[in-house]
């Protein structure tokens, strides 16, 4: 049994580690820390969680290191990004779900998020962390950086036609997210009551996911690949549909039905819908299931690829456990093998 801790546990995110990891047959959760609920049982906070764990949150420190085999750190960015490192040096295994491990180029964090990234030697060793795409990197890697959900939505919806060599030009990916993806502590932008019955966009230029969705979009490519990303908040609570849309004038659609299947078929968590039928969240939601398609329009010659996830599973905690089985050498299902919640 392997021993985990939690950085950030009393979040969405989470919260939703813990609620995976509580069925998990080979790892326990021995820790999970929270500066605001220190000392609270985990079920006084997630009391969803009632009859799981006995055990209490600690706080949040970056003075010691847990005694454990593989740290999940939920924390936002920023706030870890040394104690990660520290954690690496130390020969513990970290999957993290900030965005501090995700870009490859040192550079692109001064870009994006303003500062100087403190340990770009480390950025060389992370591993960006989509199974279906870095797998064996993923086996031997001591740091994971788990991607969010409109970055991993963006991503496998275009990745079998990123390796057709069919993009030449920009690409513009439009997201569709739940209010969830907000976080559980209201703002007015992400709390519930404004986004139910609404549609509007948010972030619509320089979105921060363009550079991870434009670094695997163009190693898939062998190209760079350009990307425009604009997420929409809408009315739903756990969800996320991304579509990118790119011009490639003709098109021979049997080639990109070889290609979903080469990428795609093998995989146990991701399902390619077929033509004539629609890629839905609603039926993915409560699942680590991805369901992904495309459509061409001959007339224009647009070609769109469809990803649908469940953002706090598929876009964040799934994710990170089923990175957390390949690093630990143990099935990729464990834990993430249920089905999706209908109605």
């Amino acid at each position: 049994m392997a021993r985990a801790a939690v950085l950030g546990g009393s979040g969405y995110t989470g919260g939703e580690l813990l609620r995976l990891l509580a069925a998990h047959p080979d790892i326990e959760v021995t820790e999970a820390t929270s500066r605001e609920y220190a000392g609270k049982p985990v079920y006084m906070v997630h009391q969803h969680l009632r009859g799981f764990y006995s055990i209490r949150f600690t706080r949040t420190s970056f003075d010691r290191i847990p005694d454990v085999d593989i740290v999940f750190n939920a924390l936002p960015h920023g706030v870890a990004v040394e104690y990660t490192a520290t954690l690496v040096d130390h020969g513990i295994k970290v999957v993290d779900l900030s965005a501090d491990y995700r870009l490859r180029d040192p550079g692109e964090y001064e870009r994006w998020y303003g500062f100087t990234h403190p340990r770009p030697d480390l950025l060389e060793k992370a591993v960006y962390g989509i199974p279906e795409l870095h797998r064996d990197e993923i086996r031997g890697a001591s740091l994971v950086a788990s991607p969010g959900c409109n970055a991993t939505a963006a991503i496998l919806s275009l990745a079998p036609i990123a390796r057709t060599g069919l993009i030449r030009g920009p690409v513009l990916v439009d997201v569709k997210a739940g209010s969830s993806e907000g976080g559980s502590k209201p703002k007015r932008g992400s709390h519930h009551p404004e986004r139910e019955g609404a549609a509007r966009p948010y972030s619509p230029s320089g979105h921060r996911h363009e550079a991870e969705a434009e670094q695997e979009l163009s190693i898939l490519a062998g190209s760079r690949v350009s990307v425009s990303l604009v997420p929409h908040a809408v009315s739903m609570v756990r969800g996320v549909l991304a579509s990118g849309h790119l011009w490639v004038g003709e098109v021979d659609e049997r080639v990109l039905a070889r290609e979903y299947a080469s990428l795609y078929g093998g995989e146990r968590f991701i399902r390619v819908i077929p033509r004539g039928q629609v890629v839905d969240v609603k039926n993915v939601v409560g699942s680590h299931f991805v369901d992904v398609g495309y459509a061409y329009d001959q007339r224009t010659g647009r070609l769109t690829g469809f990803a649908a996830l469940d953002n706090l599973i598929r876009g964040a905690a799934g994710q990170a456990v089923h990175s957390a089985n390949i690093m630990l050498g143990l099935r990729e299902e464990e834990g993430l093998l249920m089905p999706p919640l209908r109605p």
